[in-house]
């Protein structure tokens, strides 16, 4: 048996209904901006209940201008959870800040409040909450903190559509957060695609403008912006896959507790310690073992693909600066990512197990 770590053509529902909209939106040269976009945006601000949404060309973008809108002094310090995808970190010094970088938790990987604490220092502007896999961070505490030292907060969501804390969807709880709808996400579009949801109306108005070229009006120009704008193809692609996604989530949620029921205490594997109190949307389902080099050719040798995520922590790059990290010290070099995707059947994921026991049996 082969089982791919995703497929996106699988992936996509009611692919008649997304090639007729495409084929209108064709032919009525409709292809920047107006309804269809619009209609994403208040389908989209309403799936995660926020007062505002506004569509970007990525979840880069998103970042960058979620960032921006926040008026940061310049060298001001933003503390960002080391195990991310770069653009995170990237924003940050695209505006002209320095970022810090923070130890994660080994039990779901979201940010050490414990290390926060200490890293928050007079030039703390803001702080990046990275709802990485699917997984919401501790946003209360977080809240707390940066209540306590007047810091504003970013919640990058790029993988946590659909994602809850204590029953409020990630993204609404700090002054911004932001979304990636890059095709291999839990909800994706046919290209890159991206948004900033917020409750702020100023927030909202600059990132309007910011999107093209600080203007919302043709020739309305206030500041210099860029262009960053979702296509009307995307828009159409993803307000079709919205109307689907809890069935995603549903389905995500129920290949995860398979591998939570059948790999517990196997090997030196550790798994995520999850609350039940929060929805999580498991983008990856990622386990943590000293074998995971030897475990993921052995997979491969039997048809199954798995991915990292990520090969190393952002304070392992040297252009970032110097940075301490102890948690998450060699975490690059134990993490797994098992196939986990809608499109999965439960054949092919106890397939993965079975595999992965074999794997151990033959260790012991």
């Amino acid at each position: 048996m082969k089982v791919k770590f995703t497929n996106l053509y699988k992936l996509i529902p009611n692919k008649s209904k997304i090639i007729k909209k495409v084929n209108y939106l064709i032919k009525n040269s409709n292809f920047i901006g107006g309804k269809e976009v619009i209609n994403f945006e208040n389908n989209f601000k309403k799936f995660v209940k926020a007062k505002y949404c506004v569509s970007l060309a990525n979840g880069t973008d998103a970042l960058e201008i979620a960032i921006s809108s926040l008026n940061l002094k310049k060298n001001s310090e933003v503390i960002v959870p080391v195990n991310t995808w770069i653009s995170t970190a990237e924003a940050i010094v695209s505006n002209g800040l320095i970022p810090i970088f923070c130890d994660v938790n080994l039990s779901d990987y979201s940010i050490c409040v414990n290390d926060l604490k200490k890293k928050i220092t007079s030039k703390t502007k803001a702080i990046i909450i990275v709802h990485l896999y699917g997984i919401p961070s501790n946003i209360s505490e977080v809240k707390k903190l940066s209540v306590k030292n007047n810091i504003k907060i970013i919640e990058d969501c790029a993988q946590a559509h659909g994602t809850k804390f204590l029953n409020k969807h990630v993204g609404t709880f700090g002054n911004v957060g932001t979304f990636s709808f890059f095709p291999g996400k839990n909800l994706g579009g046919f290209g890159d695609g991206g948004a900033i949801v917020t409750n702020s109306s100023q927030i909202y108005k600059y990132a309007l403008r910011a999107r093209n070229h600080g203007a919302i009006n043709k020739y309305d120009h206030k500041f210099s912006g860029r262009n960053s704008r979702l296509d009307t193809i995307n828009a159409a692609v993803l307000n079709i896959k919205l109307k689907n996604y809890k069935k995603v989530i549903k389905i995500r949620n129920k290949i995860a507790n398979v591998y939570f029921k059948k790999l517990k205490n196997l090997g030196d594997i550790e798994l995520f310690d999850l609350s039940k109190k929060n929805t999580h949307s498991f983008h990856q389902f990622v386990i943590r073992t000293k074998y995971r080099n030897t475990l993921a050719r052995n997979l491969k040798k039997n048809g199954i693909q798995t991915m990292v995520h990520y090969p190393y922590m952002l304070n392992e790059l040297k252009f970032f600066g110097k940075h301490k990290i102890y948690k998450a010290k060699d975490l690059g070099e134990k993490i797994l990512s098992l196939p986990i995707s809608e499109e999965h059947s439960l054949k092919e994921i106890n397939y993965v197990i079975n595999k992965i026991k074999l794997f151990y049996k033959n260790k012991s």
